[in-house]
């Protein structure tokens, strides 16, 4: 119902698992290097538990698709199984039948055992993933140990990894099941996201939707958005869901702290309340489900504690006066005043109007409105991120920041070239310079610039990644490391990798072999691409 109205491509907070919206936080690389140092580790049980809506099928996605060409994986996501469900199962995703048909436990094991025996011969690995394991009976978890007892005088045969809630790790702990227990080598637990991450987190989501620099929470939400979710992705989303959608029957550009409150309220029941005082509040169900904004507007202005619907203006109307009349459904309401560009009495410069001029300074004209979006289409990427001054310096690339001189109504300025005294900014009057000292007090910390990715980018790139952009990245290592290029379509590994966590240390970045938009950034060469640079900039 609000994409449209927000200018979105997508729902950005849906529930749906869909990988364009894969964001890792640092806990979820972390799950993800459990599960993967588990595959290679020789057998036995690895252990990962998290709250509902924490990311764990995220992560077992994630892992699923970089287990080595010599793993053969049988994922099972339905354990209330008996014994004998359970091994036909695994039998059954392994593709191994039973021979002459004996379908009992000892023909499954047997047909397992003959199997697992195969595939080491042939140098490959097996790999067993439960998902939903705190539902797995205290005899089926048994016989899963006994599945591990297949080995050879060296290795076990069958890597099983369980997946599950928290109480999965008490289940392991019970005196009957010490032996499994004994046997698990890797366990890790994926907490919530932190207050930081959460910002990410929703930054991410937006802008795969095609939000580009619209600021649809504002900055200040987001400590709240934090307690309400408990930092939990999936109550996250419902939220935000919610909360996007109470901003567009408000007719509002962004959510606040109000519309915020209600949406908690409606997603969490008694939660919100209890935390935050907020007083009783319903969503009218019907209008808002059905889609029909005339009906949902006024549901919303009828809730406990709403403001006054706003008067209609022929610059911002509330609602459609009118419908076609063979729709029973009204039109979609116009963007509010606080979307459009600010009128050139206020000379001032849009967040809009500043990325256009970015994008000029790349040769690249954009239309007017969704500059992110539109800049995509043509090549360039959005990095929106934070940093100081010498992380704007360390990128070399003309960007657009706020100062926050008046917190309610920052001044969005384009700074085009940097030296070591001063800055020089591009306002709504027009070009000017500024003491870095000055600069430096005034910025609020957040920045967005403009790039060019290799082509096929993936957001970010980690170790056993293959791919054009995996070979750009290794052809920038190589040549800066004096090295002959390697060749095209190899995994991230190696030397690749060696020199790619060598390169992140030297900037200054988080050296942990996973290269995003930074990293990229840096490894671009001045006088190999036409990109405008910061630094040489000032020096003109």
């Amino acid at each position: 119902m609000y994409t449209q109205y927000f200018n979105l491509k997508q729902q950005p907070f849906s529930i749906a698992p869909d990988p364009r919206y894969l964001f890792m936080s640092e806990r979820h690389r972390e799950a993800l290097a459990h599960l993967l140092y588990g595959v290679g580790s020789g057998g036995g049980f690895v252990l990962l538990t998290g709250e509902i809506g924490a990311g764990k099928t995220t992560v077992c996605r994630c892992f699923m698709e970089q287990i080595p060409a010599d793993c053969r994986l049988a994922y099972i996501f339905n354990p209330k199984l008996t014994v004998e469900e359970l091994l036909q199962s695994v039998c059954d995703e392994f593709g191994v039948a039973p021979q002459d048909g004996a379908r009992s436990v000892k023909g499954y094991v047997d047909a397992l055992n003959a199997y697992l025996l195969q595939s080491h011969a042939a140098g490959l690995n097996n790999v067993l993933v439960i998902d939903e394991a705190q539902n797995l009976s205290a005899d089926v978890l048994e016989q899963l140990r006994l599945l591990t007892n297949l080995e050879t005088s060296e290795r076990k045969l069958l890597q099983i990894i369980l997946i599950g809630q928290p109480e999965l790790r008490g289940m392991l702990a019970r005196p009957e099941l010490e032996q499994l227990a004994q046997r698990v080598i890797a366990r890790y637990h994926l907490g919530p996201l932190s207050e930081a991450e959460v910002g990410s987190y929703i930054q991410h989501r937006l802008a795969v939707a095609g939000a580009g620099a619209v600021e649809l929470f504002p900055r200040t939400l987001l400590r709240r958005v934090h307690q309400l979710s408990k930092g939990v992705p999936r109550r996250i989303n419902l939220l935000c869901d919610r909360a996007l959608l109470g901003a567009y029957v408000e007719n509002r550009p962004q959510v606040n702290a109000t519309i915020l409150r209600r949406a908690a309220e409606e997603v969490f029941a008694g939660e919100a309340r209890a935390a935050g005082g907020a007083r009783p509040w319903r969503l009218a169900a019907a209008g808002v489900l059905a889609g029909a904004a005339l009906t949902a507007g006024a549901a919303w202005q009828m809730m406990p504690g709403s403001p006054a619907a706003p008067r209609a203006t022929a610059a911002a109307p509330t609602v459609a006066r009118s419908a076609p009349a063979a729709s029973p459904v009204a039109s979609v309401p116009a963007a509010p005043a606080a979307l459009a560009a600010t009128p050139p009495a206020a000379r001032a410069l849009t967040l809009d109007a500043a990325l256009r001029q970015l994008a000029a300074s790349w040769d690249v004209a954009l239309a007017e409105g969704e500059s992110c979006a539109e800049a995509a289409k043509q090549g360039l990427r959005c990095l929106q991120t934070k940093g100081g001054l010498a992380e704007i310096r360390k990128l070399d690339r003309p960007v657009v920041l706020k100062l926050r001189d008046d917190p309610a109504n920052p001044e969005i300025v384009l700074l085009t070239a940097l030296d070591t005294g001063k800055a020089t900014l591009v306002t709504g009057q027009g070009e000017r310079s500024m003491a870095l000292d000055a600069l430096e007090n005034r910025f609020d910390g957040s920045f967005t610039t403009f790039w060019r990715a290799p082509r096929s980018w993936r957001e970010e790139v980690a170790a056993g990644d293959k791919g054009p952009d995996v070979d750009w990245l290794a052809r920038r290592l190589a040549q800066r490391n004096g090295v002959r290029k390697p060749r095209e379509n190899q995994p991230l590994a190696g030397d690749t990798l060696r020199y790619l966590r060598e390169f992140q240390a030297a900037q200054g970045l988080k050296a942990d072999g996973v290269a995003g938009p930074k990293t990229f950034i840096r490894l671009s060469q001045p006088g190999k691409e036409t990109e405008p640079r910061l630094l040489a900039a000032a020096g003109k």
